[in-house]
């Protein structure tokens, strides 16, 4: 699950960080704005991807999820990427959970 879960915050770090010129840009957000808020939530995917092992990180991560999807007021392209990675984070989860399980099923008859 550890894995999966990193993945998707690796890459959630890339968008997270590449939003940052948009919301500058486009959506006329101050720098003074726009940089401490979307590089503080890049930066903080990847502390979450180094927290995986223990509960916090899955719970930061859950936080910069909902974090990525509520940027969509100020950037619209947010929200369908803020949900697609909030979908990607439960997927990961769920299928991460399932394949512990057979691994440990297989563990335990091996």
């Amino acid at each position: 699950m550890r894995s999966l879960a990193g993945i998707v915050l690796g890459f959630e770090f890339i968008v997270l960080a590449l939003v940052t010129p948009v919301m500058i840009s486009v959506a006329d957000v101050k720098p003074s704005t726009a940089l401490p808020v979307c590089l503080g939530l890049a930066v903080l995917a990847l502390v979450a991807a180094g927290l995986l092992r223990n509960q916090a990180g899955y719970v930061l991560g859950s936080i910069i999820q909902v974090a990525a999807v509520g940027l969509g007021f100020v950037v619209p392209v947010m929200f369908v990427l803020g949900l697609a990675f909030a979908a990607f984070w439960v997927m990961a989860i769920v299928l991460g959970r399932r394949i512990d399980e057979a691994k440990a099923a297989q563990a335990a008859h091996g």
